[in-house]
């Protein structure tokens, strides 16, 4: 079936209307019509080819949520009228350790990304940007009541990709956890780990977003751009998520941690990272990065906000404004994340 999108034509190029295909609904399949699609950093990485050549024309989106408009033969988790959402992958091998074990987004034979990958039937994957998508079952996740479907699109991404980290090393009652940066993915460690019953910081450059983050949960914030704050509050914190992509000083912050502690990394520096090993070895601390998460643990995540009333804060717009709103995301001028409405790319 052709379908209404916007997407890149070439990389550097302004996102324009198109038509794409989407492949017939088979017997394992779920066909979507989209209601939001987040804008994630990712995507503008993507299409503009900062992370390697792609092909064109490319519609981006992997914070997708819809309803379920057909189901295949085989289809039992999901039927026609529920609410469900699709994140940054679509298909894996299903038969290696990482797969079995619930790790799909680290399969050994590489996962299929939602777009700009090659699927099963030789396709280049298309994104949320668009009107429906073809996906199949095992990858899609059911969105519980209580959560703004707009506000629930982040979530596939944003979401997960903070939750994992934080149920991974153990946020809890107890635990001090602090979170760098305040944007798209930091507001949402804020708000999970607050749920999780953490005492959460927040490390940002400046105090400019201070009154949103003690709103989100934060029990203090500070600003790194003081250097008391790292005398303040060095050995202080069990876990750090930093959120960045910005290349910061890690021996700084792992003067941070108190003894045992973990600097887990969602963000991904254009440069290596240089740290001391005197930083790591006095005080038993380690660094860790984490990507997504397995399609079990994103159902959980979801049930998890859900249960909480935890969605992203978002800026709805329509398919006429997303070239602006990817200006103002490197501009970092959203709070916190930009959802499409997807009735919108009809009108392209």
């Amino acid at each position: 079936m052709r379908v209404n999108a916007y997407a890149a034509p070439a990389a550097g190029e302004p996102l324009a209307p198109i038509t794409i295909e989407r492949r017939e609904v088979g017997a394992d399949d779920v066909l979507i019509e989209i209601a939001f699609a987040g804008i994630c950093h990712s995507d503008i990485h993507t299409v503009q080819g900062d992370w390697g050549p792609q092909q064109y024309p490319l519609a981006p989106g992997h914070e997708i949520v819809g309803t379920v408009a057909e189901i295949g033969s085989n289809v039992t988790r999901h039927a026609v009228g529920d609410l469900v959402g699709v994140g940054c992958m679509v298909n894996s091998c299903g038969e290696c350790a990482s797969c079995t074990g619930g790790d799909e987004q680290f399969c050994v034979k590489g996962m299929v990304g939602t777009y700009g990958a090659t699927d099963r039937d030789g396709t280049v994957t298309q994104g949320g940007y668009s009107t429906h998508v073809v996906v199949d079952a095992d990858f899609v996740l059911s969105v519980p009541d209580g959560i703004d479907p707009a506000a629930a699109a982040p979530l596939l991404c944003a979401g997960i990709t903070t939750y994992s980290p934080l149920r991974h090393w153990g946020a809890s009652p107890g635990k001090k956890v602090a979170v760098v940066g305040l944007g798209g993915l930091g507001h949402m460690a804020v708000k999970i780990a607050h749920a999780l019953g953490a005492e959460v910081t927040v490390l940002s450059q400046s105090l400019k977003k201070q009154e949103d983050g003690l709103r989100l949960g934060a029990d203090s914030y500070f600003a790194t751009s003081d250097p008391d704050t790292f005398d303040q509050l060095a050995a202080r914190f069990d876990l750090i998520v930093n959120t960045v992509s910005a290349s910061v000083d890690f021996n700084d912050y792992l003067g941070l941690l108190a003894v045992g502690g973990t600097m887990v990394n969602v963000g991904a520096p254009p440069k290596p990272i240089e740290i001391n090993a005197m930083s790591l070895i006095s005080g038993r601390k380690s660094v860790a990065g984490s990507m997504i998460g397995g399609i079990a643990e994103t159902q959980e995540m979801l049930d998890f906000c859900g249960e909480h009333g935890i969605g992203s804060e978002v800026e709805v717009i329509g398919a006429e404004g997303i070239n602006e709103a990817y200006e103002r995301v490197l501009a970092s001028d959203v709070r916190y994340r930009f959802v499409i409405d997807a009735s919108t790319f009809g009108d392209a």
